[in-house]
């Protein structure tokens, strides 16, 4: 089997709407980009749902025992189906207020940013990690090389 990755939009905040077309163009830039990263064996129904503060509590909050918001959260499911093989379903959250708030203390750009939560998640999805120092070493590693590739300069350096 070939691996496809599926990609749907969903917004849950009107913050999000004059937003949507830049959003979608990027992250059809970046997921070509990092095609690769994904397992072969795997369809890949990619959904990025484009939230806002009160959802990403309650999210939070239920699935990661955290009560605050923050500014993306990941999820992935693995199933089999016997006609279409192995299926790989995962939604990425983004509370558009975190994301305002940040880009606004450090003066960054918004889709920048929010390109840098997409690859993070996607690598996140594609199992990596940032549990220990070593993790997180290459896991930035990876991701100052696909912002690279996207003409985003290093979010590491200030």
């Amino acid at each position: 089997m070939k691996k496809k990755v599926t990609l749907n939009f969903f917004s849950h905040s009107r913050k999000w709407s004059r937003r949507m077309l830049k959003i979608k163009h990027l992250t059809n830039q970046t997921i070509k980009i990092m095609y690769s990263y994904f397992d072969r064996d795997y369809l890949i129904y990619l959904n990025l749902i484009l939230s806002e503060k009160k959802n990403m509590i309650k999210l939070n909050k239920k699935y990661k025992k955290n009560n605050k918001d923050t500014d993306v959260l990941t999820f992935v499911s693995k199933n089999q189906n016997k006609f279409l093989g192995n299926i790989l379903y995962c939604d990425i959250f983004f509370s558009i207020d975190v994301i305002e708030k940040y880009i606004e203390k450090n003066k960054i750009n918004l889709y920048e940013h929010f390109n840098h939560l997409l690859i993070h998640s996607v690598l996140h999805i594609n199992g990596y990690n940032h549990k220990n120092l070593i993790q997180f070493e290459k896991m930035k590693k990876e991701e100052i090389k696909i912002l690279k590739k996207l003409s985003i300069k290093n979010p590491y350096i200030n």
